[in-house]
């Protein structure tokens, strides 16, 4: 009974063992078929996209594009490595059965899926390009890249964000930097009864001296803001070129606050602080926790 298992079980290993031997070249052919393609694939998306750069001078729309050129190919070649090990009829199995796994895949992935297609929609109509400040889904920073699942910020405070580009079809965009021009603004308070045509004048041409600030139809503008309970407010607006690398908007609101502040006070402009009015009905000693000194004798 044992040598009959024996046999049998030498039998079976021998016929496994010949199997082996025979489908060996097609399955060394095949791992190197699928490298080569494989290196082929990494080739033609570099390739791809410095040329799709070059063209379209949009390397959000570029890399993407190139990202789905890869993916087809590796697919090719995994299609080519089962008909070289003889599984033709799985790989036709497959595209037949494409439409029945589609609508399966489509139910089990169906956020995957719905990315995916909202990425494709995101890569033709463009709303945002890489670099640009944009608001999505409440979240504000700058584009760093667009993948086929979700779509990658930068938040100014460092943070590497993600966002389903499901949800940026659905929720409003927000580009601050589509035409290069993005408009700032701070408040500069001033007391009641001060001359507001003067103190606006010289707003207007200190801010005008600051580098980086545009002029023309985009010169800055003041206005009268918030009319407050001690001062009033005037409100400076001006715009920069976000594609004008040389000039950071912190430096240059931080340089146009500090010349106007110079500028107003030079000119005898006084800027309060709040003003608060305290009532005594029990006409009660107030203290204020500052010892009185003796006057010396």
């Amino acid at each position: 009974m044992n040598n009959e298992f024996l046999n049998d079980l030498w039998v079976n290993l021998q016929s496994y063992y010949d199997s082996f031997i025979i489908l060996l070249p097609k399955l060394v052919l095949a791992i190197i078929s699928f490298y080569i393609l494989l290196f082929i694939a990494n080739k033609s998306r570099n390739l791809a996209n410095r040329r799709l750069t070059e063209r379209m001078d949009d390397p959000l729309l570029a890399a993407f594009l190139s990202r789905i050129i890869k993916i087809v190919i590796v697919i090719f070649a995994l299609m080519v490595v089962m008909n070289i090990v003889g599984l033709a009829g799985v790989a036709g199995g497959l595209l037949t059965g494409a439409s029945v796994s589609a609508v399966v895949i489509g139910f089990a992935f169906k956020d995957i899926g719905e990315n995916f297609l909202a990425g494709i929609i995101l890569a033709f109509n463009r709303p945002f390009r890489v670099g640009d400040i944009v608001e999505l889904d409440g979240i504000k920073g700058k584009v760093v890249a667009l993948n086929i699942r979700n779509t990658q910020i930068k938040s100014f405070d460092g943070k590497d964000i993600f966002i389903p580009n499901a949800n940026v079809i659905k929720n409003p965009v927000f580009n601050y930097t589509l035409d290069g021009f993005m408009r700032h603004e701070f408040n500069i308070g001033l007391d009641y009864g001060s001359d507001t045509d003067k103190a606006i004048s010289i707003l207007k041409e200190t801010i005008g001296s600051v580098g980086g600030i545009l002029q023309g139809d985009r010169g800055p503008a003041v206005h009268v803001g918030d009319l407050n309970a001690s001062s009033y407010n005037l409100t400076v607006q001006y715009w920069l070129n976000t594609f004008d690398k040389n000039y950071g908007s912190n430096s240059v609101r931080t340089e146009a606050i500090n010349k106007a502040m110079t500028k107003l006070e030079e000119a005898g402009f006084y800027m309060p602080g709040d003003i608060v009015e305290l009532k005594n009905y029990n006409d009660r000693e107030i203290k204020t926790g500052i010892s009185e000194k003796k006057p010396a004798v």
